[in-house]
């Protein structure tokens, strides 16, 4: 695995993502980290300092993994750069059809009410 800095983490994935088009997935993961093993962070509490907890993100397309570490000063600017990798690259995904609610309703109340007569 690879920890790279979040632009060319970025423009890595923009790669992944291209390779991966036709056939295949790519996998992202986020999770919050301090990038501190346990006795640290213990030593850090007794101590009363502040733990700085960072978003560590992973992707990877079952060859090939690398991640990131991101600050909370550069979580907006990586989201955004984030939202438009997966905006631009979601095209094989297909729209949902939707009935129209008044015509649902209509259909429920048409089918409900033809019910059999007892003699």
């Amino acid at each position: 695995m690879v920890l790279l800095q979040p632009d060319p983490f970025l423009n890595e994935l923009t790669s992944m993502f291209e390779r991966n088009t036709e056939t295949g997935s790519v996998w992202v993961t986020l999770k919050r980290s301090s990038l501190k093993s346990k006795v640290q962070k213990n030593k850090m509490k007794t101590a009363g300092q502040p733990i700085e907890y960072r978003c560590l993100v992973r992707a990877t397309d079952g060859k090939k993994t690398i991640s990131t570490s991101v600050g909370a000063k550069d979580h907006q600017r990586f989201q955004a750069s984030y939202a438009t990798i997966l905006k631009a690259r979601m095209t094989a995904l297909k729209k949902r059809e939707r009935k129209d609610r008044k015509k649902a309703a209509e259909d429920k109340k048409e089918s409900g009410s033809k019910k059999p007569k007892r003699v």
